[in-house]
């Protein structure tokens, strides 16, 4: 779904600001933001695709004053801990800055609940995305209570959306289901927000992709051992067989000349 254009600015008459210098609230944090970015362009690149960023920790400038604001020291928007949006040019940005992106904002974003950020989170964060952003969809994740909580944006506010058969949360912007994976990252071991497809498969990692790769040769190598060993003792049997008939034919060869 596409974004509301900005309107052209002017040229800047002051420097972007591209880190606020605050550390991210925790490791797990970190580890789980990488995570989602890392498995939204694994789901891409089954698809072929590379029309699209996805990012996180980073600034979304989305007007000018905000810009400003940032800029002159008056306020600290970061941005949200994952964002993604679609049919835009692949790349690295040290920002994302709307009025350069064609008026495009985030399709979709993840926030990380942490006691410091909850209400933000779910009163001024989640109005700024409706309002200003018009994001489709908001997703947050409370690690504290395993709580994982999706909201559509319909008639200009977020509308709540229903976990499915599978307990899991349907994006329309990935086509695909969130939901909570419990296992081991970066030596954490604690329920994570992943990535399902629609038949219910896990989106991989890149390792895990790598994993089940080698996995899949192992076994194709097992079965063509098998096979070949299959076909060998085939063969033995048949060699054997005809020892045995040939053995018998002169045996019986022999009692005739007796004869």
């Amino acid at each position: 779904m596409s974004q509301p254009a900005v309107s052209a600015l002017a040229p800047l008459d002051f420097e972007l600001v591209y880190s606020d210098g605050e550390p991210l609230d925790s490791n797990w944090e970190r580890i789980q933001m990488n995570l989602l970015i890392e498995v939204i362009h694994q789901a891409m690149a089954e698809r072929g695709r590379t029309d699209f960023f996805a990012g996180g920790n980073m600034f979304v400038y989305y007007a000018y004053e905000q810009a400003r604001d940032v800029a002159t020291g008056r306020r600290y928007f970061r941005g949200p801990d994952v964002f993604y949006v679609g049919g835009v040019p692949g790349g690295d940005r040290k920002a994302w800055v709307a009025w350069e992106e064609g008026g495009r904002l985030p399709d979709l974003i993840v926030e990380l609940l942490s006691p410091s950020t909850a209400r933000i989170d779910r009163t001024v964060k989640k109005d700024l995305y409706a309002q200003a952003f018009r994001t489709p969809e908001y997703f947050l994740y409370d690690p504290a209570t395993l709580a994982l909580e999706g909201f559509r944006l319909a008639r200009g506010g977020y509308r709540p959306l229903t976990a499915n058969a599978r307990g899991r949360l349907w994006s329309e912007q990935l086509g695909l289901e969130l939901g909570l994976w419990q296992g081991v990252r970066l030596a954490v071991e604690t329920t994570w927000v992943r990535l399902y497809d629609a038949e219910g498969r896990l989106i991989p990692t890149l390792e895990e992709a790598e994993h089940q790769r080698a996995e899949a040769e192992r076994e194709r190598a097992d079965a063509e051992h098998e096979r070949a060993e299959t076909e060998r003792e085939r063969a033995e049997t048949e060699r054997r067989r005809a020892e045995a008939a040939e053995a018998e034919l002169a045996r019986l060869r022999a009692r005739l000349g007796e004869v």
